[in-house]
């Protein structure tokens, strides 16, 4: 765009204006206002930066008027103060453009604050200079409209496929352009191996879009599971129009990828509307992907159904599933095992990425000779603990007793139930039992006593004999010692030592503590000496019998976020 200066033809002025706007795709008004913006600091410049200059172009005629306005304000106005040359604190200049009320009174008896006083000023030839300076205002302010209108138009496109052309490739990083704008495609998302020449038409997906200050970012990616699930949208009419849904998707880009479907209509069967007509619908996304294999699975509502169908194709014999930490445990027959994990473990891996659950996977017989060696250790147990043949103690640990607590513990009537036995052997085994945990109570306790644990710290609520040994034995003795840790000291934690991520065991570690857990005995510690205020416990409502168990299981982390809160405020205070 070229400004040689303000005394060219008004209809000139207009077809710039109109030219720039329709090439930029912005609002031809903006680019008036920038050339009104542009002249105003030409003509300050040209009558000096003490003078309030405005500009104004008429749209539709191309008329322009220059005025310089001049304000009353009163005589005691201050416009605060700035750091000197010397660092002194001095009076900050007067704006351009303003009259104190005792000046303009001597020319205008009529004056009063606020009144404006307008000169319409001569039109000016733009120097060089100021050419250069005009041209850089409105380049700048029409590249800010140019970005501000990109980032409006594709804020609200994420999650869209849009085609473009490869503007330029940058060490792996391609440039689209979208025609109104331009997305970048990084190296990481894009499929491996594909590689794009300038003038390449592409089609990819639209992940972010974010306002930076070098402009509006458009973040493209073909490696986005949203691209494929969009790409089916396109491919199966029954996707777009919502009758199927597309719940899960996991990719390993350009080599394998699954994806979870389910239909709201019985009717029709999700998998097979995907795949379509001798795989017609799946091979044209396949071949959008690069060759990418696809395994299209029935989703279920039922975890356990949904984790055995993600590792498809192999067949699953047994699942068990830890809720807490969302761990699950596969069995599958010995000669499955291979199918199961898949090359490199993708299988597995894409399968977990798919459900959210962490999959471990054994084999039947690894299985069997895990619950064999578990039988005997709990056998084992059972005989020195109880001083019992190996016969009754086999029965115990059949019957699903676990530890000798168990034992001890339960109603006498789940014991005598026991084929074979009676309530007075039943009271036999259970005395022996609460005899062996008091006998080893009492070796735990004069152990904790050797070590000089004291008792303050055997009374913190949460801390077992077996912890308070374990404490002693990593040099923690006391309350107070216990309230200066953190979870980590407890619990453990990673370092990175030569490169290599390295597991630094805590005090606890051999009790597999949660990190809410951890937490809530320090806060326990630290609130029995008195460092934080112990959190007030609301009035507890009479929970209903389906959920006893569940709110049992939330209260410690529930507590643990209560004492960190009143820690919080303690410090702060």
């Amino acid at each position: 765009m070229s400004l040689t200066g303000i005394s060219a033809n008004r209809l000139e002025l207009l077809q710039i204006a109109e030219a720039v706007a329709r090439e930029k795709s912005i609002d031809k008004e903006i680019v008036i206002e920038a050339i009104e913006e542009a002249i105003q600091k030409g003509a300050r410049a040209r009558y000096g930066a003490e003078h309030d200059i405005r500009v104004h172009i008429d749209t539709k005629t191309g008329e322009m008027i220059i005025k310089r306005i001049v304000t009353v304000v009163a005589d005691d106005v201050s416009y605060g103060v700035v750091e000197g040359e010397d660092g002194v604190e001095v009076a900050a200049d007067e704006p351009a453009g303003v009259l104190r009320l005792a000046d303009a009174l001597r020319t205008d008896k009529q004056a009063f604050v606020g009144k404006t006083y307008e000169e319409v000023l001569p039109p000016f030839e733009l120097g060089r200079v100021q050419t250069q300076m005009a041209r850089q205002v409105v380049t700048g302010k029409v590249r800010e409209a140019e970005r501000e209108r990109q980032f409006e138009e594709y804020k609200d496109r994420v999650g869209e496929i849009v085609s473009g052309s490869v503007k330029r490739v940058e060490y792996g990083n391609v440039v689209v352009d979208l025609g109104r704008g331009e997305g970048i495609m990084r190296r990481d998302q894009s499929i491996p191996r594909e590689n794009f020449n300038i003038g390449d038409r592409i089609r990819c997906y639209i992940y972010d879009v974010r306002r930076e200050t070098k402009g509006p970012q458009i973040l493209l990616s073909r490696a986005h599971g949203g691209f494929m699930a969009k790409l089916f949208a396109q491919e199966v009419p029954e996707v777009y129009d919502g009758v199927i849904e597309i719940r899960a998707v996991a990719r390993d880009p350009g080599s394998r990828a699954k994806m979870a479907v389910v239909s709201n209509d019985s009717s029709i069967d999700p998998v097979g509307a995907c795949v379509g007509m001798r795989g017609s619908r799946v091979q044209a996304v396949v071949a959008e992907l690069q060759g990418e294999k696809i395994d299209i699975i029935q989703w279920s509502p039922d975890e356990a159904t949904f984790i055995v169908n993600g590792l498809a194709p192999a067949e699953v014999s047994k699942v068990v599933m830890d809720e807490e930490d969302e761990r699950v445990e596969v069995v599958v027959p010995d000669e499955q095992l291979s199918l199961a994990i898949g090359r490199r473990g993708q299988n597995v891996r894409l399968a977990s990425q798919l459900t959210g659950w962490q999959i471990d996977i054994m084999t039947e017989s690894q299985e069997s000779e895990r619950r064999q060696r578990e039988f005997t250790e709990r056998t084992a147990l059972f005989q020195e603990a109880l001083d019992v043949d190996e016969v009754i103690a086999q029965l115990l640990v059949t019957e699903g007793f676990a530890t000798v607590e168990d034992v001890a513990y339960v109603e006498n009537s789940e014991v005598a139930s026991i084929e074979g036995f009676d309530e007075d052997t039943a009271e036999e085994i259970q005395a022996r039992a609460r005899d062996f945990l008091d006998r080893e109570a009492a070796e735990l306790d004069g152990k904790r006593r050797e070590l000089g644990v004291e008792d303050g710290l055997v009374e913190i609520e949460g801390v077992t004999l077996p912890m308070a040994v374990a404490l002693g034995e990593g040099d923690v003795k006391t309350v107070e010692n216990l309230a200066d840790l953190v979870p980590d000291d407890l619990r453990g934690w990673f370092e990175t030592k030569g490169g290599e991520r390295v597991r630094e065991p805590g005090i606890l570690e051999s009790f597999n503590l949660e990190a809410a857990d951890a937490e809530l005995l320090i806060m326990r510690a630290r609130v029995a000496l008195g460092w934080i205020e112990a959190p007030e416990v609301e009035a507890e409502v009479e929970p209903e019998p389906e959920l006893e168990a569940v709110i049992e299981d939330e209260a410690p982390a529930d507590e643990a976020e209560a004492l960190a809160a009143a820690e919080g405020e303690a410090r702060d205070a």
